[in-house]
Order: C-alpha cells, then sequence, then structure tokens
C-alpha cells in the first residue's frame, strides 16, 4: 500500500489496534481479581461437598481451659487464648503469669493515669493562680479609676464654686467702678515694661 492511497490511514485502521490496546488493558486490571474469585467460589463449592461426606470427622475443642477472668480487648494477648494447645503442666504457670503481666499492666496504666490528673491539677491550679493574680491587679485599676473620678468631680466642684466667687468679686468690682478693658491694657503695659 502506497501513503497516498485513500485507506492507508483511514479510521478503521486505527481503531483496530486503539481496540486491542483497550481490551488488553481491561483484561490485564480485571482479570486477576475475577480469576481468584472464581478459584475462591470453585473451592467453596468443593469444600461443601466434600464436607458432606463421612471421610472427615467433626473438629472438637475443649474450650474449658479458657481464663475465668474476662479480659479488656485492649489487653488481651491471642496467644494466650488458643484453646487447642491445651497443657496441663504449662497451662497453670502460663495463666499465672498472664495473671500478673495484667496486673502490672493495669498498675502501669493506673501510674500513668494518676500522673495524668497530677499534671491537670497543676495545670488548673497555675490557671487559678494567673487568674487570681490578674483579678487583683483589674481590682486595683478599678479602685484607681473610682479614686480619679472622685477626684475629677471635686476638682469640677471646686471649680464651680471658684468660677461663682470669681463672678461675684468681679460684679463688685464692676459696681466701684473697675473695667476689664483697662486693667487688660494694664497688665500688658507692666509686663512689657518689666521684659525691658
Amino acid at each position: 500500500m502506497s501513503p497516498n492511497r485513500p485507506g492507508f490511514c483511514s479510521s478503521g485502521m486505527l481503531k483496530l489496534p486503539l481496540a486491542l490496546i483497550a481490551l488488553c488493558i481491561a483484561g490485564y486490571i480485571i482479570g486477576p481479581p475475577l480469576y481468584w474469585h472464581f478459584m475462591e467460589g470453585f473451592a467453596a463449592v468443593t469444600h461443601s461437598s466434600s464436607s458432606s461426606s463421612p471421610n472427615c470427622p467433626p473438629c472438637v475443642c475443649d474450650c474449658s481451659s479458657q481464663p475465668i477472668l474476662s479480659i479488656p480487648q485492649g489487653l488481651s494477648n491471642a496467644s494466650f487464648s488458643d484453646c487447642a494447645k491445651h497443657d496441663p503442666g504449662v497451662s497453670e504457670d502460663t495463666e499465672n503469669n498472664f495473671a500478673e503481666l495484667l496486673s502490672e499492666e493495669l498498675r502501669l496504666r493506673e501510674a500513668e493515669a494518676a500522673e495524668n490528673q497530677q499534671r491537670a491539677d497543676m495545670a488548673l491550679l497555675e490557671a487559678k493562680k494567673i487568674t487570681s493574680q490578674y483579678q487583683k491587679e483589674a481590682d486595683k485599676c478599678n479602685s484607681g479609676m473610682e479614686t480619679c473620678e472622685e477626684a475629677r468631680e471635686k476638682a469640677e466642684a471646686a471649680l464651680v464654686a471658684q468660677k461663682k466667687l470669681t463672678a461675684i468679686w468681679e460684679l463688685r468690682a464692676r459696681q466701684k467702678g473697675w473695667k476689664y478693658e483697662a486693667a487688660k491694657n494694664r497688665a500688658q503695659s507692666q509686663g512689657k515694661v518689666q521684659s525691658a
């Protein structure tokens, strides 16, 4: 085929390899999970058909050796809860060791909780001390503000009283012939004479 012919780069020739590549990628991604799913299903069907046959005796597990104490989920150790491997000689020592380990773990957790509580109490006490200091400073500030307010009110009252007294004396002086303009000019001339 020559490159100038119309069928050389047709859309059909490009779509075929692209479709083949897409099919390979899809098989690569979806194939393994489907294979394992199929194999698990096949194994389950095979196992269920063979379990109904009398060749396999039922499993017996004596779980009476489990500890009487119920252990919290976070503290349990899976190696101690294996009931299939029951050895009477070892089980008593194992249970004693397990009880000791469990009590030690509980003591450690109690000590950690007590330490955390002590730290929290210390932080609370420190916060109370700081709050008390701030409250004392605020009380001092409020007391100072009240004192300043009282002093300002007294000063205002004294100023009003002084203005009234000044107004009375000025009225008396005017009645006796005193003039503000003349007194002002005289005070200015005295200031010039003193500066010269």
